[in-house]
């Protein structure tokens, strides 16, 4: 089994089918989102971020999968772990994922061919809140050479805990990007009345 039919049926597989389709990630008390899964890949620049991500993300009770790479090679390529977080996505209903490289723009754009992905650069805790808030943005990407490990590791918190805001001016607009996804028809243009 091959393509990403195969690596969904794995990844079943290994998560286990009572975790499919678990929806949305639950909300806490004080509305930020608790318990969730999210799916990391990184290229040699975000080995050490990922690391620390992932220490944070147990630390706050949230279950971290480790798409790679798994050790530090400073001639690995991004696609081959950020594709695999960006899937892992996409088969966990619920989840999130971060993906990290030098810059992030290379792992937002790869993450991004990934259809049902919407990953969102974030360089301030702002762009973090509102990728989730107002776009629903299921991975986030980070450049790990853009700013401080404090920052990041701010950034990756926000978005973890800031939920979607389910606004119907964003679910008009998120519709119509998954309706071009799926049909590659192009939402009507507004008539000039």
């Amino acid at each position: 089994m091959t393509g990403i039919l195969g690596a969904r049926k794995r990844l079943y597989r290994r998560i286990g089918n009572r975790d499919r389709g678990r929806g949305t990630p639950a909300a806490a008390r004080d509305g930020k989102l608790s318990g969730v899964r999210v799916y990391l890949g990184s290229d040699h620049a975000g080995f050490k971020l990922k690391a620390a991500i992932i220490a944070w993300l147990g630390e706050a009770g949230h279950e971290a999968v480790d798409c790679g790479p798994r050790h530090y090679d400073p001639q690995d390529d991004y696609p081959v772990f950020v594709l695999r977080a960006a899937e892992g996505v996409v088969s966990d209903p619920g989840s999130l994922g971060i993906v990290i490289g030098g810059s992030g723009n290379g792992e937002q754009i790869a993450a991004n061919k990934v259809p049902g992905i919407r990953a969102a650069l974030a360089w301030t805790t702002e762009t973090a809140t509102l990728a989730r808030q107002h776009n629903d943005a299921n991975v986030l990407s980070l450049g790990a050479r853009a700013y401080s490990l404090d920052d990041a590791l701010s950034f990756a918190k926000t978005f973890i805990e800031t939920p979607f805001s389910g606004e119907p001016r964003h679910a008009r607009r998120l519709a119509m990007i998954a309706d071009f996804e799926k049909a590659g028809d192009l939402p009507a243009l507004p008539s000039d009345g």
